[in-house]
């Protein structure tokens, strides 16, 4: 089945992301491409979609329905790689981006993927499994102060010194190789279990991120955002944890204020060189949705307009 998960805040996000029903737009996160058909249902007969993404089995759902609609191409690689794609292609400027940032349910659902501690697997972790260090290897290597800098950066996790040196005395017992054997040094390792949370989550979700350069891609990406869009084109992103919010909110709010010039500089509103403004509040899914995919319970999505 192509779209075998329950995209979040699918209408709210293609709501957000048309001004132009004939434009370019991209879909910078193409998963099972429930966006990029929302989108491509929403759009006139000479828009055009591309989609991005790293994995190899969204490429194969992609190449499928690229077989079936022309208006549609699909691009595997970091959306941080948008620019020199759109190069390549002979555009200057798209109509809008959307990002739906995190782990994919059918990734997570895959033990093969080694994303999940849930169920027991190859510790991989990588989106694209054709490169890259996997998850195992990283931490059969690294050094205890990177693991513990990586729990701590990327998992916000408190415990991250203690949770590192277990994971260094366990590898030295045996490879960590599964998701059981890590989750279950790391549990035995935590303290404090959270209520309804597993002991795992956090350090599962930091070494992902530091396997996949997640943040560095998104930085990477943010830093070239505006000139991939042309005046009046949209940025809309979702994201599942505060780490991704706080840097898109950011982001946006910088650009949308303007030039950050000393407090009392006497300069006029249309010399702080503001190039975005926000559109309306951050977006959470409904009550509806969260019950139908406890998925979304975290997902926030955000919207920008380029104004020049």
């Amino acid at each position: 089945m192509a779209d075998m998960h329950q995209t979040v805040l699918l209408q709210e996000a293609v709501d957000a992301l048309v001004t132009n029903p004939g434009g370019f737009y991209v879909d910078g996160t193409f998963g099972r491409g429930g966006h990029t058909r929302c989108l491509l249902d929403r759009l006139d007969g000479g828009a055009r979609v591309l989609a991005v993404d790293k994995d190899e089995a969204a490429e194969t759902v992609a190449r499928a329905l690229q077989r079936s609609e022309p208006r549609f191409e699909f691009f595997r690689g970091s959306f941080a790689q948008l620019p020199h794609q759109l190069r390549r292609m002979g555009i200057d400027a798209v109509d809008g981006i959307l990002l739906d940032l995190g782990v994919s349910s059918p990734q997570l659902d895959e033990a093969e993927r080694g994303f999940s501690f849930m169920q027991d697997g190859p510790l991989d972790m990588r989106m694209d499994t054709s490169r890259g260090e996997t998850a195992a290897q990283w931490l059969s290597h690294a050094e205890l102060a990177d693991i513990a800098g990586v729990l701590k950066e990327y998992g916000e996790e408190r415990f991250a010194r203690r949770i590192a040196t277990a994971i260094v005395a366990a590898r030295e017992e045996a490879p960590i190789e599964t998701t059981s054997h890590l989750a279950s040094v790391v549990s035995a390792a935590h303290p404090r279990w959270e209520k309804h949370k597993h002991p795992a989550t956090r350090s599962f979700q930091a070494i992902r991120i530091k396997v996949n350069s997640e943040l560095d891609d998104l930085q990477e990406f943010l830093s070239l955002a505006l000139d991939m869009l042309r005046v009046g084109g949209r940025l809309v992103v979702i994201s599942f944890h505060s780490l991704e919010d706080r840097r898109i909110k950011r982001y946006m709010r910088d650009k949308a204020r303007g030039d950050d010039l000393p407090r009392g500089v006497p300069v006029t509103e249309g010399a702080l060189n503001k190039r975005m403004r926000l559109v309306g509040r951050a977006v959470r899914a409904s009550e509806a949705e969260v019950q139908a995919n406890v998925r979304a319970r975290s997902a926030v999505m955000r919207v920008a307009e380029k104004i020049g």
